[in-house]
């Protein structure tokens, strides 16, 4: 072989040794980026899927295990713990979430090696957990369950102030890794994060119903306060009526009476608003418990709702539920409720002649349409209570020489009742607030001299918030439409209360057409409202 050819050959075969080598590292090179490409894809699908889990749920241990589940998935261990530091009690705690959801476990912050963790800030990686004194296997005892390998590292929040400590078990295949070890640090810092934000918000929620509780014992005081007030003030108030009127009489067979009369009618004058306060204290008690009573069972619709998206209720704890229910509805705050088959027309039309009797110094006309001779259940009290308020709320809102509609007619399975003035009507912005009570949608010395069934007499909203309370409790419904007088579209701008003196209005008519409102009232028909 010459000389070029041998030179050509080991040409070759250097440039082959050189070259083999090289494709076999830039292989495994490849290999390692392609492995540690998974790694990162794996670490934050995690994430996201960890967020997803969590979502808007902040609820602390729910999320305790929602993220066990997920380190113990993508860690391949069997167990992820994550306890919490109690400042009030210097524990440990966490909800154990393999196989024994929901048992609490709480252990003392200095003991085990999880408190040493917390007291040090080292991660501890245990090959044998049961061959280091550090071990706590108090806890495994509790949970009939045996740790073999153990990853444990401190928990930081978002201002590196420590959470608590978290914890990794057995391993499913080997041991604990440096990879483990950094993968588990940047899942904990994740997950603080989620954790931190329920801890603040059940901070916030615990700060709330403390308040709500302090209010309730306000209010529950109030409460006694008023009732104790009303009671005290009847039988006194009742005892000077009639020392008064004895006085009076004594006085005027002496001829003395004359001398005295102004005194009298400003000691009765005072007397008689006395009274009036009593009876509005009385009320306004009433009225707050059924609220109180609604709140109650409103509570009870909640609760049920959140059983309903978690299980499948039996159909005999549902007919409990309506039970207890119907018995609080009852008994709270109040005597036995039953109900009576009425005929609607004569009902109504006993109402009405009460109210006219009432307003008999005004000038109002009062009109009746009933389509069908009804009858319907009723709660004695209730719905008459209701129709008086939705009358008289109508007459304090009609000047006189108005009118008032009373329409009666059948919807299907139900009674509606309508309430129609031709009055002022309630201004846009004040009608979602109109069954609030408490709400004055005039100043109320504008009012403060006038009596009730007056023109513009106002009030504290209470009968339209009883009527509102009562239809929540006892099933029907009252609705309302409104359109304010077009001639005052404002609270400060003020009818004269009287048609004729309206400088806008040229007729009847004109104020007819000019605004107004109507309530209705649903009722069933011979179905039980209960």
């Amino acid at each position: 072989m010459s000389l070029d050819k041998k030179q050509a050959l080991h040409k070759k075969q250097t440039n082959k040794d050189i070259t083999i080598p090289y494709r076999r590292t830039s292989k495994k090179i490849k290999k390692k980026v392609n492995e540690d490409e998974k790694t990162m894809q794996k670490i934050f699908r995690s994430f996201f899927e960890l967020g997803q889990l969590i979502g808007l749920d902040l609820n602390l241990e729910e999320m305790i295990i929602q993220i066990a589940k997920k380190a113990t998935e993508v860690m391949e261990a069997e167990r992820y713990n994550l306890f919490l530091h109690d400042r009030k009690t210097d524990d440990l705690w966490t909800i154990v979430a393999a196989g024994v959801e929901g048992k609490k476990i709480r252990i003392p912050a200095g003991e085990g090696v999880s408190g040493y963790c917390f007291r040090t800030g080292e991660t501890v990686n245990l090959k044998d957990a049961y061959s280091d004194p550090r071990f706590f296997r108090q806890a495994d005892l509790e949970t009939d369950y045996r740790t073999k390998t153990l990853l444990s590292m401190p928990c930081y929040s978002r201002s590196g102030k420590i959470l608590g400590v978290i914890q990794l078990t057995n391993k499913k295949n080997g041991i604990f890794t440096k990879e483990d070890e950094t993968f588990l640090k940047m899942f904990s810092n994740h997950a603080a994060v989620f954790i931190e934000m329920a801890q603040l918000q059940r901070a916030r929620f615990n700060a709330l119903e403390k308040s709500r509780e302090e209010v309730e014992q306000l209010s529950r005081a109030k409460d006694k306060a008023l009732y104790h007030l009303s009671h005290e003030l009847r039988t006194p108030l009742s005892v000077i009526h009639g020392i008064v009127k004895i006085l009076k009489r004594k006085l005027g067979e002496n001829d003395l009476f004359t001398k005295f009369d102004n005194s009298f009618v400003m000691l009765e004058k005072h007397l008689k608003r006395l009274s009036v306060i009593q009876q509005e204290t009385d009320k306004i008690i009433r009225t707050y418990q059924e609220v109180d009573k609604g709140l109650i069972l409103s509570e009870m619709d909640r609760q049920w709702r959140q059983l309903e998206d978690t299980a499948e209720i039996p159909i005999e704890i549902k007919l409990h539920w309506d039970m207890v229910k119907k018995w609080i509805s009852a008994n709270v705050h109040g005597s036995r409720i039953t109900e009576v088959q009425v005929s609607a027309v004569p009902f109504i039309d006993k109402i009405l002649e009460k109210i006219k009797r009432y307003s008999s110094h005004r000038e109002l006309t009062f009109e009746t349409e009933y389509r069908g001779k009804l009858s319907m259940l009723i709660i004695p009290g209730v719905q008459q209570t209701v129709l008086e308020g939705l009358l008289k709320n109508a007459v304090e809102n009609t000047p006189d020489g108005g009118l008032i509609r009373v329409i009666l007619e059948e919807d299907q399975d139900k009674i509606l009742l309508k309430v129609h003035d031709f009055g002022i009507g309630i201004i846009q912005e004040n009608q979602r607030h109109i069954f609030d009570g408490f709400f004055y949608t005039q100043e109320t010395d504008i009012y403060s001299s006038k009596k009730p069934y007056d023109f513009g007499a106002g009030g504290k909203g209470l009968d339209l918030m009883l009527g509102r309370i009562y239809g929540q409790r006892f099933g029907f419904q009252i609705t309302f439409e409104s359109r304010r007088c077009k001639y005052i579209p404002a609270d400060k701008d003020m009818c004269p209360g009287k048609i004729s003196l309206c400088e806008f209005c040229k007729s009847n008519e004109d104020c007819l057409a000019s605004g107004g409102s109507t309530f209705i009232v649903s009722l069933p028909i011979n179905k039980k409202v209960l």
